[in-house]
């Protein structure tokens, strides 16, 4: 299953942003025209793809302003250090300790059926 999303996540974003917003109206409209019917419930999904690619682009031209505006500055960051999964929040030393001390071990409890 997860293949699948991925492959329909990779198949989605090499389409052109501009015809796939051409489509928000039609299935916006369709998706406030309620009935129970299958056909209802496939325009809500392919509207709430649309959306996500235009949340997906937002967020994107966020990060990307973000990062260029932090490229320009005078102490400019380390190419690797813009990364966001690279960032790590500073701790305090109450985290540090926190951090450190030793938790007592878990008991595993063997499983018994109800039965």
């Amino acid at each position: 299953m997860e293949k699948m999303l991925l492959k329909m996540a990779r198949q989605l974003n090499a389409m052109d942003e501009a015809s796939l917003m051409a489509l928000w109206n039609r299935y916006m409209e369709r998706v406030q025209d309620f009935d129970a019917s299958q056909e209802w419930e496939e325009a809500a999904i392919v509207l709430s793809l649309l959306q996500a690619v235009r949340g997906k682009n937002m967020l994107f031209n966020v990060q990307w302003a973000e990062r260029e505006r932090a490229r320009n500055t005078p102490d400019a960051p380390r190419r690797e250090d813009m990364r966001p999964w690279r960032r790590r929040p500073v701790e305090s030393d109450r985290e540090k300790e926190r951090r450190q001390t030793v938790l007592p071990k878990a008991k595993v409890h063997r499983f018994r059926p109800l039965s």
